[in-house]
């Protein structure tokens, strides 16, 4: 399969349609090998319009997602990203590029050296994994410019909303399935809130979503 040819026909006749238009990250998800985070039994299905499966009944977001979230956020490059759920590090990656530096973290340890591994093997060093639960937030930073989240929630949490800078953007995906809400929150003062609705789809909901926050260092 040539790679090559299916991240560009990715990015033209998938994620360039769905209205992502933003050339940061049109040039990133042509530039970031994505077939290099995918396990090796579904390599050639990693530029197809669906979730691929990369194990511990987790799916890597759809290619027309990871570029709506990435256009939305609208991140810049002297902003601080938290991303809730690593996976093997594919939107971490993204992310990387487009951010100055990354916090990502997942609740299942099998994630975080293979997601090391990866990012390494693109010299991408502007990254901190970490495994724990941070289903209601994590406390490596007290503010982030940006939060991810890359698995659906019932409702958005609390922690999250308030650990964003003023003028910080929360990704999130709420509600149940089949019908969920991808949205864009944004902090536009200490205690004011604004929301946008960015599409309709429907993800695996984050581990341990909806229970009290438990932190594992």
């Amino acid at each position: 399969m040539n790679f090559e040819q299916a991240r560009l026909n990715m990015v033209e006749q998938q994620v360039r349609p769905w209205d992502v238009l933003a050339d940061d990250v049109l040039n990133v998800m042509q530039d970031i090998p994505r077939e290099n985070f995918v396990p090796d039994q579904y390599k050639n299905m990693a530029y197809g319009d669906y979730g691929v499966p990369i194990g511990n009944n987790q799916e890597m977001l759809k290619p027309v997602l990871v570029g709506r979230l990435l256009q939305a956020l609208e991140i810049k490059p002297d902003e601080i990203v938290l991303e809730v759920g690593t996976g093997t590090g594919y939107l971490t990656a993204c992310l990387s590029r487009l951010a100055s530096y990354v916090y990502s973290v997942d609740i299942n340890p099998d994630f975080q050296p293979q997601a090391q591994r990866n990012l390494t093997s693109l010299e991408i060093d502007n990254v901190t994994l970490a495994t724990g639960d941070a289903c209601n937030g994590w406390p490596e930073r007290t503010l982030y410019d940006v939060i991810v989240v890359t698995g659906s929630t019932p409702e958005v949490p609390e922690n999250y909303k308030q650990a964003l800078e003023v003028g910080g953007r929360l990704f999130i995906i709420t509600g149940q399935s089949p019908a969920m809400h991808a949205k864009v929150i944004t902090r536009v003062a200490d205690n004011d809130w604004s929301e946008e609705n960015i599409l309709e789809t429907d993800v695996a909901p984050l581990d341990n979503s909806g229970k009290e926050p438990e932190f594992i260092f």
